[in-house]
């Protein structure tokens, strides 16, 4: 175990996990920027955790079987009430209550946190911007702005119709979205499209893509369970990017307007920047959209 470090490059201020499961846990952290131990950490959030599993037959059976519901008990004759984890709205619990401001650059960009990752708006605030990160049932669709990023977030995008009608608003207005992960589900949501769970989610840092623009294939980082349905995309609508493992969808764009969104994440750079351009471009696409 690498122990954890001061935090100053935390991806969220907190846990968002419910429980953790280990078959070995290090007490004696071997990492020059350790902090702390994972358990204190652990302890000191409040989150429980349980060791001496056989984390590889579990991980088979979950291969075998997809996503299932668990819980951590004291007592295993305990009954427990498994209440069905995918029809809670996962993005209200952690997109944020307040408008907050970021930057000071001369193009306003709306950030949609759905749970955004800190690096969304680190890499974001490398271009001329002014980011205002909004609650992911905010309705920013009539204001002032040059371009809108929607971030990742967790759970199932079709319960998020209110966000869905709110894009669909932005949309006709024909200004730079570009979404990632949980934002390009929505994204073909607004649009009409549909999107469907998969029985294996994609996790890791290493899933390969390919660049159906580019022609070229990148290792990216991905942690979902939805994908997008490419039959029931409209007309004008085209897929960017495809994952090499299942052949699901994993960019799509329109072809005509500056609309754009991936299902990985671009700003884990796991190559170590192979995919930071889609930033660049979303970035010109505000340029040449003030310019009009």
């Amino acid at each position: 175990n690498y122990g954890v470090s001061d935090g100053h490059r935390w991806e969220s201020a907190q846990i968002h996990a419910k429980g953790v499961i280990c078959e070995t846990l290090f007490d004696k952290p071997a990492h020059h920027s350790s902090e702390q131990t994972f358990l204190h950490w652990l302890e000191q959030k409040q989150v429980p955790l349980i060791c001496g599993v056989d984390t590889r037959e579990l991980t088979k059976v979950i291969r075998e079987y997809g996503v299932l519901s668990g819980a951590i008990v004291y007592d295993a004759e305990q009954a427990v009430d498994f209440n069905d984890s995918m029809a809670i709205n996962w993005v209200e619990q952690v997109s944020p209550k307040e408008v907050t401001t970021h930057g000071n650059g001369k193009y306003k960009v709306i950030v949609v946190d759905y749970g955004a990752k800190e690096n969304i708006i680190r890499c974001l605030e490398q271009f001329d911007v002014t980011l205002k990160r909004v609650p992911f049932d905010y309705d920013y669709s009539a204001e002032d702005y040059d371009g809108v990023m929607l971030s990742n977030g967790p759970g199932d995008p079709k319960q998020c119709q209110k966000s869905v009608e709110v894009l669909a608003k932005a949309l006709a207005r024909n200004k730079p979205i570009f979404g990632i992960c949980l934002g390009s589900q929505l994204m073909a949501l607004a649009i009409g499209a549909n999107t469907y769970k998969l029985k294996y989610g994609h996790r890791g840092h290493n899933q390969p893509c390919i660049d159906l623009i580019r022609d070229r294939c990148y290792l990216t980082s991905q942690n979902h369970s939805y994908a997008v349905d490419d039959s029931t995309l409209p007309e004008g609508w085209e897929v960017t990017f495809r994952h090499l493992n299942d052949n699901t969808v994993a960019g799509i764009r329109h072809a005509s307007k500056p609309f754009s969104a991936v299902q990985f994440h671009p700003e884990a750079s796991s190559g170590p920047q192979d995919t930071f351009y889609l930033f660049e471009q979303f970035y010109q696409q505000i340029l040449t959209g003030a310019a009009q």
